[in-house]
């Protein structure tokens, strides 16, 4: 019979997860502890070093100061994204002749690596956070632009002619007709835009910054405090996965999931 317990119910789901994450934790001490127990430099890469590391850097709040400073550029990439890429995509989905004179070009900019114009950035916008914020932009206005596109596409003919029949003008026709129907095409777009800026953002702030993640993993390496650089690696990848989250869990609301 089956149980009715929620909580029962709910654990073989949080277990396997959990279970995981433990298995992981092991291999990563059996790595270091056994096959690579003769390295000097992997025992600095040891969980208890790292565990330790964790405690310091909990009570100074120094991870955390750089970790605001990561999402803030994080946000103005975002921002930037939707501004460009909202309005190209809802060009490039509605004209059909837009769409064909800049698929080409779309898709081969699309292939550059976004870490390709840091060195026209730097030269261009000089040091500082504008270069960062640029190159996180490159990164994520594409998964924008195309997402927005393939919405228009899906929508069904027959409501953008409902529409018409009832003297919809084109405003109406793009706040109450095509902005619903491609939220979700959208909210894609914005979860596929996160995990490109995220990949982006750390080698991006290496360009001369003096906060960040990015940043804080160069200086953690330039002291040699080696806890400090596995647990700046470890924190990027639970941040990272939080706000993936966020961005599924806001998909999943919209589509009623």
């Amino acid at each position: 019979m089956q149980s009715r317990n929620p909580f029962a119910r709910a654990l073989p789901s949080c277990g396997w997860p959990v279970f995981g994450l433990l298995l992981a934790l092991g291999l990563w001490w059996l790595g270091v502890h056994g096959v690579a127990r003769q390295s000097l430099m992997a025992q600095r890469f040891s969980p208890e070093s790292a565990w330790a590391a964790a405690q310091m850097l909990w009570q100074s709040g120094e991870i955390f100061l750089h970790a605001l400073v990561s999402l803030q550029r994080v946000a103005l990439g975002l921002l930037g994204a939707l501004l460009i890429g909202v309005p190209l995509g809802l060009l490039v989905g509605i004209c059909k002749r837009a769409e064909q004179m800049s698929s080409v070009v779309f898709q081969l900019l699309r292939m550059i690596s976004p870490l390709s114009w840091m060195p026209l950035a730097v030269m261009a916008l000089g040091l500082g956070d504008a270069p960062v914020v640029f190159l996180l932009v490159c990164a994520a206005v594409w998964p924008i632009v195309l997402n927005v596109a393939a919405g228009i596409a899906a929508i069904d003919p027959q409501w953008l002619t409902l529409a018409d029949s009832m003297g919809a003008n084109r405003r109406e026709r793009l706040w109450r007709v095509i902005a619903p129907a491609i939220a979700s095409h959208l909210l894609t777009g914005l979860r596929l835009a996160i995990g490109l800026i995220w990949v982006v953002l750390v080698p991006a702030e290496m360009l001369g910054v003096n906060a960040g993640l990015g940043y804080f993993i160069l200086d953690t390496r330039d002291r040699m405090a080696y806890g400090e650089l596995m647990v700046t690696i470890l924190f990027i990848g639970v941040l990272g996965y939080l706000l993936d989250r966020l961005a599924h869990q806001a998909h999943r609301r919209w589509a009623g999931v």
